[in-house]
């Protein structure tokens, strides 16, 4: 495929051919061929990772001025991470114009989310270098703010789940389980319910849109009633540690099952 080709696929004109035909070979391509001169988009993607990462967290910062740095954080992992990468790349059917060895091409490397993620990365390497900062930030944030709503709920649920689960884990020794307990609606509308136990107990109930949402939900229930429906089970588990723990002075076992007394 020719460079001109592959510019109308991505939708981005280069000054730089050269930066272009970088940023699409894939370290396969050389290996098999070996042009003298021509380098894969390895280094490109070094480069762009950065820069996607300054434009995400920088979009951010400013989107939403009151939120946390853990929450700042966990949506920017939603957004860059290596399957989020690999949707943007095939939203502009990047893997159609790389040039890959004929081993990789057979062996699924197209379609292959690493490479995918490698690419995009060398891609927006390439356009900073071309262009600079402002169109390259637009490049980038066309698909972050079609991908943030998710993103932003996925952090959420997250958050919520883990925070209980994470609580959980150290005072109880307990893993939450969620149980999908209702299901209504037309297809197109569905409400699903799902409860939350921690032991025996359950903690929290929840509904939303999704599973996914409900599940969030009912972590989030929890949380606010931690103390008012789990205060009972974790009494009787501090008790029964600290029973364990306890030996009586005095009444050790010897060896021979009696007490040592001394006698």
């Amino acid at each position: 495929m020719r460079l001109e080709e592959a510019e109308q696929t991505i939708g981005v004109v280069f000054r730089d051919k050269s930066l272009l035909q970088r940023a699409l070979t894939h370290r396969s391509y050389l290996n098999e061929v070996g042009y003298p001169g021509w380098e894969d988009n390895e280094r490109l993607e070094f480069l762009g990772d950065a820069v996607i990462d300054c434009i995400v967290a920088e979009y951010l910062y400013h989107k939403f001025p009151e939120m946390s740095e853990g929450m700042l954080t966990a949506i920017r992992s939603n957004l860059v991470r290596k399957e989020a990468l690999a949707s943007f790349a095939r939203q502009i059917r990047l893997g159609d114009v790389l040039i890959m060895g004929a081993g990789e091409e057979q062996s699924g490397g197209r379609e292959r989310d690493a490479t995918l993620c490698a690419a995009f990365e060398a891609l927006v390497g390439a356009i900073y270098l071309d262009k600079g900062l402002e169109p390259t930030r637009e490049f980038v944030l066309q698909f972050v703010r079609q991908a943030l709503d998710r993103a932003l709920e996925q952090a959420m649920t997250k958050d919520a789940k883990t925070r209980l689960q994470e609580w959980a884990q150290a005072t109880l020794h307990q893993t939450p389980r969620y149980v999908t307990t209702g299901e209504e609606g037309p297809d197109h509308a569905k409400v699903f319910t799902v409860e939350v136990y921690v032991g025996d107990v359950m903690a929290g109930r929840g509904r939303g849109g999704s599973k996914q949402a409900a599940a969030r939900a009912a972590a989030e229930d929890a949380l606010r009633h931690r103390d008012e429906r789990l205060g009972d089970a974790l009494a009787a588990f501090q008790a029964k540690q600290k029973a364990s723990e306890e030996t009586p002075e005095g009444n050790t076992p010897s060896r021979d099952g009696g007490n040592n007394d001394g006698e």
